[in-house]
């Protein structure tokens, strides 16, 4: 259908709707049984059974199900009927992949409910009232009322448009916003960019106001038409998934040389050729760290779910991974730093402070000159309006009655001031201007003073100025207000802003919340600089940056004209020594972001309006405000703060902190313990001993004593010293901080040890050194014991002395399941026969026991030695980049 082409009274018919009444809750109920939901169709989700073949995709998992066909073969050959080797390992595959399916499962669900937290909602008029509903209930038909900041929840044909602009790049490609107007007609040829009369979905509010009804909804939307010929991608992996993918695969090249190197070996030392087959593909397998992206995913969801707890909704998963290594985050004044409850504290005029009747006149024109609404008896709209409507006397519903509003030229960040035009009972009109103070006086020409008019001349100005700044300087936002009676209507925009009246200012207070000082403390410590950018006047910002201590005694305060003023170049010098930006527009805001970017810095920004979501796109990590925030704010951010405070951001980041840590300490275990297997089962190679560990027990050390303490590690209790540390650089790898050293010498520590154990187990108690069957039995408890002691090594880089031994942790469970496992393995019967153990002696037991705890002794003593390489504390940090 061409709604363009077709009059308003046409489109309502059609739809069988009214542009005042709507439709009712009966009728949506009716439109969506035809019309479904108002959404984009998704990609169809595999099943359960799909899901788990996937998991058999891997290469490794493909190496390990061709070993168990040809161990099956063998044994199927050689009559000998023993299929355990094959029984276990195909076991061990679909348990692992039992288990992906699970975290798979999990995972998807919890990005769907926070999918639902963060959608987005529209306004209708359904039954006559005014309400707030999910934009996916929205059908064909309804009354939809738009403002600035506003996404369009489906295609709309314009009722009402004042100043109303859009942004519609995401369908036509053009980045400058379109004037839309709701009068004209369109032509059915004409391309969406020329549609003025029309909105559509996905697009946004940059500019005014508007009233359209809803002519296609989900995929009968234009977006919906672009959605049907896109087949989705896969969700990209994070960059953190990349980083161990790259690293998994380096080391799976080189597990794989390593063990044909053994296999051949094996050959020419006459092994049994199936045996060694087994030996080289188990420890393939073992040596690679395949179950890491599991381990991060389950760590990101956790992480998240943890975060949406505490107020912050993740919507992009890799801002997990950088809220960790924030270093700057930029924080807009109101409602984040404050607590956005505005109240009226302060009349003044240019003879002073004002009470009584004048007051009351300047606030009936502020209350006016205002976007808000009040329904019964609350006031709803932005927080400053809200408090002007509030201080006045007289009901903004009254007001408008006697004084109704028949033009309105908005407000945007760009121009800082709002302008509406109202008729009188004489028949003439009276226009009303507020904003900033210093913006209306360039389109004053008289100041009001007692009950008369005096020209602004430049003493005049100058009180103005001072007052603007006496009342800012004791934190109070200052809104000026400036009217003009005429007897015509003014032409254009120009003819309408020009001549005003200077009346007075009105100041107002917004408290700083609760826990922000404490938080900005929190910041430094922690290496963190924050920084606030707002649209509010110098003093004031100061002087609230001041109180939540952002801005220090002799700190520095820069304004949008100053930077202006500023290349590139030195826009980064300043940047480094000022902590407060006032009176930014949006491209201020995205060039401060970029300059920080570009001195290495991990960029956090706050913001709530149309004119952040730019700077919002392009932080590294982009906060937008749940409760006060823009959709269009929220579409653009990485995190909503569901709480709008500032507080929230700083314990995401150290969420964010402890999530990178545990991930680290997961790697760090993993490889450590890879390395020991392998080097366990290359050095007796060498030595030309028989093999010291067997298939089917190298895969239970890599399925029991690797997962389930990896696992344990990645849900660790975040440390309490977190935030005493300086953040992550943007180029700092994963192992950086001589990680590889680490993994090494602990990896070669654990291979010694068992090859230790295999050596006495095979001399002192093996009556037969050519079947070493308790010495195996040994250095197979061993392997898996000293892996268990070895992750509590992991938990942090302080001794247990410190951190204590039975300190809250998932830990200790783990380590307890996995004792219990290996002695049941080693000790009972049946499971003895399956993985071709011995049960052993006290002595033996002791012997293995006393190796196990080698690692935890050895990391423990490494640690209370004094070293040189440490990482620069965070208060050394800060006096470097002073």
């Amino acid at each position: 259908m061409d709604w363009q082409s077709l009059k308003q009274d046409e489109v309502l018919e059609r739809l069988r709707t009214d542009a005042v009444y709507g439709i009712s809750e009966l009728q949506a109920e009716k439109r969506r049984a035809v019309y479904g939901e108002n959404k984009l169709m998704e990609k169809k989700k595999k099943n359960l059974f799909l899901q788990f073949l996937a998991q058999f995709s891997d290469f490794m998992v493909l190496i390990l199900l061709a070993a168990a066909a040809i161990s099956f073969v063998i044994s199927y050959l050689n009559a000998d009927q023993d299929y355990v080797d094959s029984i276990i390992i195909l076991a061990i595959v679909v348990l692992n992949a039992v288990i992906g399916v699970i975290q798979e499962s999990r995972a998807e669900h919890a990005i769907e409910a926070l999918r639902k937290l963060s959608t987005p909602h529209a306004r209708v008029i359904r039954s006559g009232k005014t309400m707030q509903i999910p934009s996916g209930a929205v059908v064909p038909g309804d009354i939809v009322l738009l403002e600035t900041g506003d996404l369009v929840p489906a295609d709309l044909r314009l009722l009402e448009a004042t100043d109303l602009t859009a942004e519609e790049s995401a369908l036509t490609g053009e980045s400058v916003s379109v004037e839309k107007n709701a009068d004209v007609l369109v032509s059915p040829e004409a391309a969406l960019g020329d549609r003025q009369n029309m909105l559509f979905f996905g697009s946004s509010v940059s500019g005014g106001r508007g009233k359209g009804v809803v002519v296609g909804i989900g995929m009968d939307t234009q977006m919906g038409h672009i959605a049907g010929m896109i087949n989705r991608e896969e969700t990209p992996q994070t960059p953190l998934q990349k980083r161990l993918a790259q690293t998994g695969k380096i080391l799976g090249i080189g597990a794989i040389g390593i063990c044909a190197v053994i296999f051949v070996l094996g050959l020419l030392q006459k092994t049994d050729p199936l045996e060694m087959f087994m030996m080289s593909v188990s420890l393939a397998v073992a040596a690679i760290p395949e179950g890491l992206p599991a381990v991060v995913t389950i760590v990101l969801a956790v992480g998240v779910r943890r975060m949406a707890a505490h107020h912050a909704i993740v919507r992009r998963l890799p801002a997990v991974e950088t809220l960790g290594s924030a270093s700057v985050i930029c924080s807009d004044k109101t409602g984040t730093l404050t607590q956005n409850r505005m109240t009226v504290t302060e009349i003044c005029t240019l003879e002073g402070v004002q009470t009584g009747e004048v007051a009351q006149e300047l606030l009936r024109m502020a209350a006016l000159c205002n976007n808000c609404t009040v329904e019964n008896g609350n006031v709803r709209g932005e927080a400053t309006e809200a408090a002007l409507v509030k201080a006045c006397t007289v009901s903004k519903i009254e007001l408008e009655k006697k004084y109704p509003r028949i033009r309105e030229i908005a407000f945007s960040s760009r121009r800082k001031r709002m302008t509406t035009i109202h008729r009188l009972n004489n028949g003439r009109f009276l226009i009303l201007m507020k904003g900033a103070p210093d913006v209306l006086m360039q389109y004053c020409s008289g100041c009001r003073q007692a009950n008369s008019v005096i020209p602004m001349d430049a003493g005049v100005r100058l009180k103005l100025s001072r007052k603007n700044e006496e009342m800012a300087a004791r934190a109070l936002r200052v809104l000026g207000v400036a009217y003009r009676e005429t007897a015509a209507l003014p032409r254009d925009t120009a003819a309408a802003e020009s001549g005003l009246v200077f009346y007075g200012f009105v100041g107002m207070q917004d408290p700083p919340r609760p826990r922000v000082a404490d938080s900005v403390h929190l910041c430094k410590n922690a290496g963190i600089r924050p920084v606030m950018i707002t649209g509010d006047h110098k003093t004031t910002a100061a002087a609230v940056a001041r109180e939540i201590g952002i801005l220090e005694t002799d700190g520095v305060v820069l304004t949008g004209a100053e930077l202006d003023r500023m290349d590139d170049q030195a826009m980064q010098q300043a940047v480094t020594r000022c902590r407060v930006f006032a009176r930014v527009s949006p491209e201020h805001k995205v060039r401060i972001v970029k300059a920080y970017q570009a001195l290495g810095e991990t960029v956090a920004m706050t913001g709530d309006g149309v004119n952040d979501a730019p700077a919002l796109k392009t932080a590294d990590i982009g906060c937008a405000m749940g409760r006060s925030g823009t959709e269009v704010a929220k579409a653009a951010a990485d995190l909503i703060l569901t709480d709008d405070d500032f507080t929230t951001i700083v314990s995401a980041v150290r969420e964010g902190r402890g999530i990178y840590e545990n991930i680290r300490r997961t790697v760090h275990f993993l490889l450590s313990c890879n390395i020991g297997e392998i080097l366990t089962v290359f050095a007796s190679v060498l030595m030309r001993l028989p093999a010291p560990l067997l298939a089917i027990q190298l895969l239970w050390v890599n399925l029991v004593t690797d997962s389930l303490p990896a696992l344990a590690l990645g849900v660790e209790p975040i440390a309490k010293d977190v935030m005493e540390h300086p953040p992550v650089r943007r180029k700092e790898g994963l192992f950086s901080g001589g990680l590889w050293y680490s993994i090494l010498i602990e990896g070669c520590l654990i291979g010694a040890l068992s090859l230790l154990a295999y050596t006495i187990g095979r001399v002192f108690f093996d009556s037969d050194a050519s079947m070493p069957v308790i010495g195996r039995t040994m250095a197979f408890a061993v392997l898996s014991l000293s892996q268990v002691a070895h992750t509590f090594n992991m938990r942090s880089l302080k001794s247990i002395a410190q951190t204590g031994l039975l300190s809250k942790s998932k830990l200790l469970p783990a380590a307890a399941v996995c004792l219990l496992l290996q002695i049941s393995v080693i000790s009972i019967p049946p499971l003895a026969a399956v993985f071709r153990t011995v049960p052993l002696s006290g002595m033996q037991w002791l012997i293995i026991l006393a190796l196990s705890v080698v690692p935890l002794v050895m990391v423990e003593l490494e640690r209370r030695i004094p070293h040189n390489r440490q990482k620069a504390p965070v208060k050394q940090m800060k006096k470097s980049k002073k």
